[in-house]
Parts: C-alpha cells; sequence; structure tokens
C-alpha cells in the first residue's frame, strides 16, 4: 500500500473549514501528509487542523477571500512560508448562489466565478509552475454534476463548474508531461451547507434520493478513498480525469 502513502507531502486544502474540505483535508493528514488550511477566516479551520495534529500530523492555517485575486496570492504566499513546498494543491473553496436566469444578480455571478474559478486557475498556475520545474506535483480541482448538467437557478454555480472541468483538462495537456497530474473530483449530492436547502425541501429532496442508486446522500467522509487516490503515487499515470463521486446519480 507504498503507493496511496503521502508520507512527507505538503499540501495545501481550501475551503477546509467544514464539510467536503475538511473531510478531504483530514483524509490527506490520515494518510500521512502535512497540510495547509485555508478558509475564509484563520480561525474557521481550528477544528479541521486540531484534527490532523491529534493523528500526528502538522497543520498550519491560513485566510483567504477567494473571490479577490491579491488575498489569494497573498494566502499562496503565507502557505509557502510556512510549510515549504506545497507538493499537493486540492482546489475545493467554493460558493453558490440560487436565483432564475432572469433576474440573477450580476454582482453574485461575479463573485461565483471569481472564487469558484478564477482562484482555481490563480492558486494552479501559483503553484502548478513550481510543480513542474520540480517534475512532481498534484492538482485536484472540486468540480461538481452540475460540470455534466445544467441544474436549476444556479446559472453561475453551473459556468463555474463546467469551466473547473475544462481547465482541469487543460492544465493536464500541458503539465502532464513534466510529471504533474492536473485531475478533479466531481461529488454528487453530499449533506453540505451547500445543499442544505435542497434538503429542507421535502420533494427535491425525496426526488433526489429516489434517483441515487447508492439510496442516500453522501456524506463529507465518502471523499477521502478518492482524494488520497489522486494525490498519490496510485494515480501517477490518471491525467485530465473528472472522478465522479455520486452513489451512481450520472449512471441512472
Amino acid at each position: 500500500m507504498r503507493m496511496f502513502s503521502l508520507e512527507g507531502r505538503r499540501a495545501l486544502v481550501t475551503g477546509a473549514s467544514r464539510g467536503l474540505g475538511q473531510a478531504m483535508a483530514v483524509a490527506l493528514a490520515e494518510a500521512g501528509a502535512d497540510v495547509v488550511c485555508a478558509s475564509t477566516t484563520r480561525s474557521g479551520t481550528d477544528e479541521t487542523a486540531a484534527r490532523m495534529r491529534a493523528a500526528g500530523r502538522q497543520a498550519w492555517q491560513v485566510e483567504a477571500d477567494h473571490s479577490d485575486r491579491a488575498s489569494v496570492l497573498a494566502m499562496a504566499d503565507e502557505a509557502e512560508r510556512l510549510a515549504g513546498q506545497i507538493d499537493v494543491l486540492v482546489n475545493n473553496a467554493g460558493t453558490i448562489r440560487r436565483h432564475p436566469a432572469a433576474e440573477f444578480p450580476l454582482a453574485e455571478w461575479d463573485d461565483v466565478i471569481r472564487t469558484n474559478l478564477d482562484s482555481v486557475f490563480v492558486l494552479s498556475q501559483r503553484f502548478g509552475k513550481g510543480m513542474t520545474e520540480r517534475g512532481a506535483g498534484k492538482i485536484i480541482n472540486v468540480a461538481s454534476l452540475l460540470s455534466f448538467q445544467g441544474g436549476i437557478t444556479v446559472p453561475a454555480y453551473t459556468a463555474s463548474k463546467h469551466a473547473v472541468a475544462g481547465l482541469t483538462k487543460a492544465l493536464a495537456n500541458e503539465w502532464a508531461r513534466h510529471g504533474v497530474q492536473v485531475n478533479a473530483i466531481a461529488p454528487g449530492y453530499f449533506s453540505t451547507d451547500n445543499t442544505q436547502r435542497l434538503r429542507d425541501d421535502p420533494d427535491r429532496s425525496r426526488d433526489i434520493g429516489a434517483r441515487i442508486p447508492a439510496g442516500r446522500w453522501g456524506a463529507p467522509g465518502d471523499l477521502a478513498g478518492a482524494v488520497v487516490f489522486l494525490a498519490s503515487a496510485a494515480s501517477d499515470y490518471v491525467n485530465g480525469h473528472v472522478l465522479v463521486v455520486d452513489g451512481g446519480w450520472l449512471a441512472r
């Protein structure tokens, strides 16, 4: 099982305060990585960092407004100062806004695109340069089922997640030959803050659950195996792939 070990690796996980980001950060630590935990506030990752330290790993905490490029780059610089070389980048930070397309506020459109897409490219470019120079590195973007489907009343989120899937492939095409694997995870319907409104709607919640072959919504820990696989040597010949973790939703 050595190919799945992350001993000696340093990772940066954005959106690591709770939910999917927290679960992926903890999974990387449990596989042996030391992790920089990023969120909108430094104290937001207190619980995540405590869980890593309890597992015997180093954890650092940084903050950034992921809708602001300068803030994102400043966070990246701090992460590198604290942890040194970043071997694994997990671009998980994201946001969602729900409005009918004809009424979608342009300010909220900009906020979603900057957070969900621009920050992914900015951080991938920032750390990808060093990875390609060293001839090794892993970038894992968080896509969505809405990288493949249109959704309802979430045009900005859908556009951003389609773009994340495309960007993943574009970067893989350039960087695979330099020993850097760029892939994405597309979570299905998970019990997180982003899906609270759906789960609170009895009709939507029932309809969604009925379509999932696994018979349940995902739990954040269901992403642990996928993120460790894509961060480890086990995925060294996997490039530009969007790994769907959805309980079978797309197969229905």
